[in-house]
């Protein structure tokens, strides 16, 4: 379905709504559904759906994150279950749950679908978490935390003289100083690197721990037009993976991002904006790489996760950041990415475009 879908969509689905939480260091005075409500709000009010309007809800989230299981059903006291919705759920961050309501609308199931995702890292060692995505039997026991498994990836990129320290610092200072204009950033404005987390990597580099949630709302055909002046339609999407096993990897490519591309149909024509989910500077070195991206497209124009990092929703975000956009008329033709697992391991690859002026 990937496949076909990327190739020629049975329909034209757009994104319509895009909203997000102001992103935080702690939420502690908030539970997830109370992080989450303000955002379902906003993409509603954005449509003039109702929640008896959409045709189905998808969300993402991670028990390992929330310390419970199941966690999810508890979020959906901020959707409304009752009367019976369609719903489902992902474990992963939400622009996975983007591509299963997309592709719900492409079989003419459900004309609409609201997808969301959330995260609280603040109650816990996020990166002693990111842990248990890794080989259970060879790797997860070592307990390598998710930084210093990017410190890893970018001294590979180094020493391959793909990149430097000062290079890195220029991506974290470029993203944090367009996050300016971000008003739910959670580190606007360049600032020093600071001291080295692990080594080629220095606290500039990585990612803010973030508490946040993101929702977005899916259309087809006219429906779509009706609900939204300016419509992000999605003229392709498709997600592959890398191998489990980092030793088997060449950690200074990404051949999945690359194929992710391909098949959403990334370089038929050239894009103008790129939303990347690069948690770490050096990641934006492999992306760029991969998807063939040069100084002439805007890249991170929102600050990226450089600026705020909700674990769980970081990925959606780049989908509703792009797709805002081309609602403003910003942007023609935009390319959202997202990444899960360590070393960007599994990859996403959306196309977005705008309706032709005139």
């Amino acid at each position: 379905m990937a496949a076909a879908a990327a190739a020629g969509p049975l329909r034209d689905v757009a994104i319509v709504a895009f909203g997000q939480s102001d992103h935080t260091r702690t939420s502690d005075e908030h539970s997830e559904v109370e992080m989450l409500m303000p955002v379902l709000h906003e993409v509603l009010q954005q449509t003039g759906l109702r929640t008896s309007d959409i045709g189905f809800t998808c969300s993402g989230s991670s028990d390992y994150l929330a310390g419970r299981a199941f966690s999810f059903t508890m979020a959906l006291d901020g959707v409304g279950a009752w009367p019976p919705i369609s719903e489902s759920h992902v474990e992963m961050d939400g622009a996975w749950a983007l591509y299963e309501a997309w592709v719900k609308i492409l079989t003419g199931e459900v004309d609409t679908a609201l997808v969301y995702s959330y995260g609280k890292s603040s109650p816990g060692s996020v990166r002693d978490v990111l842990t248990r995505q890794l080989d259970p039997y060879y790797v997860a026991p070592l307990w390598p935390d998710s930084v210093a498994l990017a410190a890893l990836q970018a001294q590979a990129l180094i020493d391959a003289g793909e990149t430097d320290e000062a290079a890195l610092a220029g991506v974290a200072a470029r993203s944090r100083d367009l996050a300016l204009t971000n008003s739910h950033a959670q580190v606007p404005g360049a600032r020093g690197q600071g001291d080295y987390l692990v080594r080629p990597l220095r606290t500039g580099d990585v990612p803010p721990v973030s508490d946040g949630a993101a929702a977005v709302i899916l259309a087809a055909g006219d429906r779509a037009r009706e609900l939204c002046e300016r419509p992000a339609w999605i003229r392709g999407m498709d997600h592959r993976i890398e191998a489990h096993s980092l030793g088997v990897r060449d950690l200074t490519d990404s051949p999945s991002t690359r194929l992710a591309a391909e098949k959403a149909g990334v370089f038929h024509l050239p894009v103008d904006t790129a939303e990347l989910h690069a948690p770490y500077t050096s990641q934006e070195v492999v992306l760029r790489k991969a998807l063939k991206l040069g100084d002439e497209v805007a890249v991170n124009p929102s600050g990226g996760p450089l600026a705020a990092n909700p674990v769980m929703a970081a990925g959606l975000i780049r989908l509703g950041e792009a797709a805002a956009r081309i609602h403003r008329g910003e942007s023609e033709r935009a390319l959202a990415h997202a990444t899960s697992g360590p070393c960007l391991q599994q990859n996403l690859v959306a196309v977005l475009e705008g309706e032709a002026r005139g």
